[in-house]
């Protein structure tokens, strides 16, 4: 299993900004897909943004032109950097780790945005 450690979450005001970061226990640089998905109360656990290891995006529409995911391989570390965030955006984020072998997932970190 993959180890994933998230940080950058906590509360911020509508309009404001976050970047939350995800570290791997293994390289990322070959053969995987990294993704942020998020959960809030009640809804299920949903696709925020993804990232190959060549570089390949894909983003929800509900972030899609606020939010950009990025990867730096040599750090074994996924960000996600979240514009113009909305109470809407409250939710637990979690970071996903796929490969032939894994489907892992780190213990989510909260962002609630203020209304």
């Amino acid at each position: 299993q993959v180890q994933l450690v998230e940080s950058g979450g906590g509360l911020v005001q509508p309009g404001g900004s976050l970047t939350l970061s995800c570290t791997a226990s293994r390289t990322i640089f070959r053969f995987n897909t990294m993704g942020w998905y998020r959960r809030a109360p009640g809804k299920q656990r949903d696709l925020v943004a993804s990232i190959s290891s060549t570089g390949t995006t894909n983003y929800a529409v509900s972030g899609k032109g606020r939010f950009t995911i990025s990867r730096d391989n040599t750090k074994n570390t996924m960000l996600l950097r979240m514009n113009s965030l909305k109470p809407e955006d409250t939710a637990v984020y979690y970071c996903n780790y796929r490969d032939v072998n894994h489907n892992d997932w780190g213990q989510g970190t909260q962002v609630t945005v203020s209304s």
